[in-house]
C-alpha cells in the first residue's frame, strides 16, 4: 500500500462512490497497520498496536475501525465467503490484542486490516452483483459476534484480575 495516499480520481470502470469507498478502506488499513516506521528500523506500524496498548478500550477502538473495512467490503458487494474470511482476520486480531503487550507486538506482524484490503481488492475484479438485505444481516451478525468476542475477552480478563486480587 502506498505511503502517501492521495484521493484517487474516479474512473469510468467504477462509480465515484465505489472509488471513494475503496480509498477509505485502503486509508484505514494503512493508518491502522503500517502508517509509521519505527526509527532506525524498516518495521512499519500503525495505530492498531499503539492504541491497543490501552487496556480494553484500545482493542475495542482498533477493531471498530477495522470493522469499517468490512462494512466497505459489504457495500462494494464482496461475497459472503470473503466477508467471513475478513471477519476471521478481525477476530484473530481481537484475540491477539487481548494478550497484553505481546498481542500488540503480534498485531504488528499480522496486519489484519491490510490483509482485509487485499482480500477486498482481489474480490472486486470478480464481483458484479450488489449487496442485498441478507448480506447486510450477515455483516451485522459478524460484527456483533466480533464485539461479543471482544467483550468476552475483556470480562474474562477482569475476572482473572479479580481472582488474583482476592488471592493477594
Amino acid at each position: 500500500m502506498a505511503r502517501n495516499m492521495p484521493r484517487p480520481m474516479s474512473t469510468r470502470a467504477a462509480p465515484d462512490h465505489d472509488v471513494d469507498r475503496l480509498w477509505l478502506a485502503k486509508f484505514l488499513a494503512d493508518l491502522l497497520d503500517q502508517r509509521f516506521t519505527i526509527p532506525g528500523t524498516s518495521i512499519r506500524i500503525g495505530l492498531d498496536p499503539l492504541i491497543g496498548l490501552i487496556p480494553g478500550v484500545g482493542d475495542l477502538l482498533a477493531n471498530a475501525a477495522g470493522s469499517l473495512i468490512l462494512v466497505v467490503a459489504a457495500r462494494l458487494g464482496v461475497p459472503k465467503a470473503v466477508l467471513a474470511r475478513m471477519g476471521m482476520n478481525i477476530a484473530f486480531n481481537t484475540i491477539l490484542g487481548a494478550i497484553p503487550i505481546f498481542g500488540d507486538i503480534l498485531s504488528i506482524w499480522f496486519r489484519s486490516n491490510v490483509r482485509n484490503v487485499e482480500l477486498l481488492q482481489r474480490s472486486l475484479g470478480r464481483q458484479t452483483k450488489r449487496t442485498v438485505f441478507t448480506d447486510w444481516l450477515f455483516v451485522t451478525a459478524l460484527i456483533l459476534g466480533l464485539l461479543l468476542l471482544l467483550g468476552g475477552i475483556v470480562l474474562a480478563g477482569i475476572w482473572v484480575f479479580k481472582q488474583i486480587w482476592e488471592l493477594l
